[in-house]
């Protein structure tokens, strides 16, 4: 059985929606964490070493880590359209781009959410540069690995629901944001969010 540790309005949030794309059967125990602003307290019922979300148990097997979730479910449902199976041509650029986002991508947005690209050259270098592998990738292609949406694709979308200007103005990533938006399995994930 699975069963998503959870904090509504939480970064969880992109596994629940990652699990309803998937069409999977999962229960979710919803926890507590500590915010941003000071609320809230880690949950003694949360078996993340940080008691952070998102958590991930399967059998009684934890998975934490965001990207290593995404790369665990799309393993768990071979064939799903979230993933891109062993032995495919996909399969190399889907590794790197959970690779890509974990290391790159959301440590660079943090850097420039917190000003460290103004203060820092190399940071700033990143970020710029990390910002224009998206654009130029969401310009080509309506998602990260060309016509087919993938979890890295649920991640980082609800992250640029979640603060826009976390990559620069651009009117590819205004209709990528636009087009994962309209997904069903969005409206039902935030759908058991708020229940």
């Amino acid at each position: 059985m699975l069963t998503l540790v959870h904090a509504p309005r939480s970064r969880s949030f992109r596994m629940l929606w990652l699990l309803e794309e998937l069409g999977a059967e999962y229960d979710i125990r919803k926890v507590s964490i500590r915010r941003a602003d000071g609320s809230g307290e880690p949950d003694a019922d949360n078996p993340h070493p940080h008691r952070q979300v998102p958590a991930l148990l399967h059998d009684g097997v934890l998975v934490t880590e965001t990207t290593a979730i995404a790369l665990y479910l799309s393993d768990l449902f071979p064939g799903c359209a979230m993933g891109r199976d062993i032995g495919t041509s996909e399969r190399g650029p889907y590794l790197s781009w959970l690779s890509y986002y974990a290391g790159v991508g959301e440590p660079s947005a943090v850097a420039q959410m917190t000003g460290w690209t103004a203060t820092n050259a190399e940071a700033g270098r990143t970020y710029k540069a990390m910002s224009e592998r998206f654009i130029a990738t969401l310009t080509q292609h309506p998602y990260l690995l060309g016509e087919r949406p993938c979890s890295v694709d649920v991640i980082l979308a609800s992250s640029l629901m979640w603060f826009r200007a976390i990559l620069p103005e651009s009117a590819a990533i205004d209709a990528y944001v636009a087009r994962m938006a309209a997904r069903p399995a969005l409206a039902r994930a935030q759908a058991r969010d708020d229940a």
